[in-house]
C-alpha cells in the first residue's frame, strides 16, 4: 500500500522510528476480522470453533476470527445475533462498563452504521435509554436498520445535525462524539480513505470536530461524560482537541483502567498530559482508533422518570385505538411496560419509563423508536418486521416455522417461501436455528414475504458451503 508522503513523514515523526516500523508492518498485514455477539439473542450460542475465535480483551462478547467468512449469507447476521465490528471500536464497551453504574440517557451523535451504538446497548445498565443519531440521511437509514436488527427496545434513532439536538433542550448523561475525521486509522481497510487524505482535509475535520463538540457539550448534563472518538492517527484531530476541550470548556479528563498487554498506547503529544487511548495497527490488534473520556463539572443528578408535556415529535401521534390494543399488546412479552401510539396507520410500542418528553422533540427527525409493532390496513393488523427482531417479542403469539439455510436466504432475498402444508393461514413467524427472521402471511396456496424491500439481499450468488458462524453450545 502506497501511503501519502505527507502522512508518512508526519506519522514517523509522531511515533518515532521503532513504533513506526511496527505500524508499517501492521499496515502490510490483512485487517483483523472481529464480531461482537448480541447478548439479547445469543443465549446458548457460541462462535464456531472452526473459526479459531479469540476473545477481544476489552469487550465482552467480542471475538477475533481467523479469516473472513461470507457474512452476507449468514441468516443469523440479518437476525441480529451478532454484529461485525472492528475490535478497536469495541473499546466503548470497556469505557461504559467502568464508568456507568446506573441507568442513564445516552446520545451517540454520529452513529452510523451502528457499531458503537449497539455495543453501548450491550454495556449500559438496564433501564438506560439511547438516542442514536446520524446526520446524513442515507447513512441514517442504514443505522435504523442495524438498530432494529439488534432488537433492543430502549432506543430512538434520529436523522439530525448536532445543532438540532442543541436546540431541542434534551440533555444527556453520556454523549459519544465519534466525529468525522481524516480516516488515517482506516487506510488498511479502506483505499478510498487514502485517496481522500490531504493536509487540507485534516484541517477541515479539525474545525468540524470542534463545532460538533461545542453542540454536544451544551446537551451534556452537569457531571455528565463525553466520549471523544476518531478513527484517525494525527494529534491535530486527537490530542490537540482534548487539550482544547480542557482549556476552553473546562472538561475534566477521566482515566480508564487498561491492561498493558492490550497494546493500547497513550498520548503522543508533549502538550497533552491527559489520559487518552490510541489503537494503532501493528501495536493493538485492530484498526486505528482514538478515544478520550471527559467529564463536565457539576453534581450528577438522576434523570427524572416523569414525563412532562412538551412539543411533540414531527408527525401526529395518538393513543392506539382500543380495538387493536389487546391484540397488539399480546405480541409483547410484557405489554404492560409499554404505551401503544399510532402515527397515521403505524403502531409503535413506547416503554412507559421513557422521559424523552422533557425537551422539544419537534426539532428532531425520528426514524425509529421503541418497537415497530403493526400497520393498520382496514380491518387487518399487520405485524411489522421490527417486532419480529425485537427482544420484546412474545413468540408464542404467532405460529412459528423454523426454516433451513436455503429457505432463509430466499426469505432474505424477498422471494416466495414454501411452508409446510399443515401451516395455518395468517401471519407466520419464520425462524432460523430458532432465531426469529421475520414474518410471512400464509394465504393457503402461497405465502406473502413481508421482509422489508430495502433490506433484502441483492446478490444472486448461492454459496456452496454456507458458514455456520454461531452454533449452539
Amino acid at each position: 500500500m502506497e501511503l501519502p508522503e505527507g502522512f508518512t513523514t508526519y506519522t514517523r515523526k509522531m511515533l518515532g522510528d521503532a513504533l513506526y516500523e511496527r505500524f508499517a508492518e501492521g499496515m502490510a498485514m490483512p485487517s483483523p476480522v472481529s464480531i461482537r455477539l448480541n447478548p439479547l439473542k445469543c443465549d446458548g450460542r457460541e462462535v464456531n470453533p472452526s473459526f479459531a475465535p479469540r476473545e477481544v480483551p476489552w469487550c465482552r462478547g467480542g471475538y477475533y476470527l481467523n479469516d473472513r467468512p461470507g457474512f452476507t449469507f449468514d441468516p443469523l447476521l440479518h437476525a441480529g445475533a451478532y454484529y461485525v465490528q472492528d475490535a478497536s471500536s469495541m473499546f466503548i464497551d470497556e469505557i461504559l462498563r467502568q464508568q456507568v453504574d446506573r441507568p442513564v440517557r445516552m446520545l451517540d451523535l454520529c452513529a452510523a452504521p451502528g457499531g458503537k451504538s449497539t455495543a453501548a446497548l450491550s454495556a449500559l445498565p438496564r433501564g438506560s435509554l439511547l438516542f442514536s443519531n446520524e446526520p446524513i440521511p442515507l447513512r441514517a437509514q442504514i443505522l435504523s436498520e442495524n438498530i432494529q436488527k439488534y432488537g433492543h427496545p430502549d432506543v430512538v434513532v434520529t436523522n439530525n445535525y448536532p445543532q438540532d439536538y442543541q436546540r431541542s433542550g434534551l440533555t444527556f448523561d453520556v454523549i459519544l462524539t465519534d466525529v468525522p475525521c481524516s480516516g488515517e486509522g482506516m487506510f488498511r481497510k479502506d483505499e478510498g480513505a487514502v485517496a481522500e487524505w490531504s493536509v487540507q482535509h485534516v484541517d477541515q475535520c479539525h474545525r468540524l470536530q470542534r463545532d460538533i463538540v461545542l453542540a454536544a457539550w451544551e446537551c451534556l448534563r452537569p457531571g455528565g461524560m463525553l466520549i471523544y472518538s476518531t478513527c484517525t492517527l494525527n494529534t491535530k484531530e486527537n490530542e490537540d482537541q482534548v487539550v482544547w476541550m480542557v482549556e476552553t470548556l473546562g472538561a475534566l479528563p477521566t482515566a480508564i483502567d487498561i491492561d498493558a498487554r492490550w497494546g493500547i498506547i497513550g498520548s503522543l503529544s508533549d502538550t497533552c498530559p491527559y489520559p487518552v487511548y490510541r489503537f494503532i495497527p501493528g501495536i493493538a490488534r485492530g484498526e486505528g482508533q482514538f478515544m478520550a473520556v471527559l467529564r463536565k463539572e457539576g453534581e450528577i443528578q438522576p434523570q427524572s422518570t416523569k414525563t412532562r408535556k412538551s412539543k411533540s415529535a414531527k408527525g401526529k401521534s395518538q393513543k392506539c385505538p382500543d380495538a387493536a390494543t389487546a391484540t397488539i399488546s399480546s405480541w409483547l412479552t410484557d405489554g404492560s411496560r409499554y404505551d401503544l401510539q399510532q402515527t397515521d396507520n403505524a403502531i409503535t410500542a413506547i416503554p412507559k419509563a421513557w422521559d424523552v418528553f422533557s425537551g422539544d422533540l419537534s426539532a428532531l427527525r425520528i426514524l425509529h423508536r421503541g418497537v415497530r409493532m403493526a400497520l393498520i390496513k382496514g380491518r387487518d393488523v399487520i405485524p411489522q418486521h421490527g417486532l419480529a427482531l425485537s427482544a420484546a417479542l412474545h413468540r408464542e403469539s404467532f405460529t412459528t416455522v423454523d426454516v433451513g439455510q436455503e429457505a432463509a436466504i430466499a426469505y432474505l432475498r424477498k422471494e416466495s417461501i414454501l411452508l409446510p402444508p399443515s401451516t395455518p393461514r395468517g401471519y407466520i413467524l419464520l425462524t432460523f436455528h430458532d432465531q426469529p427472521l421475520g414474518f410471512v402471511k400464509n394465504i393457503g396456496n402461497r405465502s406473502n414475504n413481508l421482509y422489508p424491500q430495502e433490506w433484502k439481499i441483492k446478490s444472486t450468488h448461492i454459496p456452496e458451503n454456507p458458514n455456520e458462524i454461531l452454533i449452539k453450545q
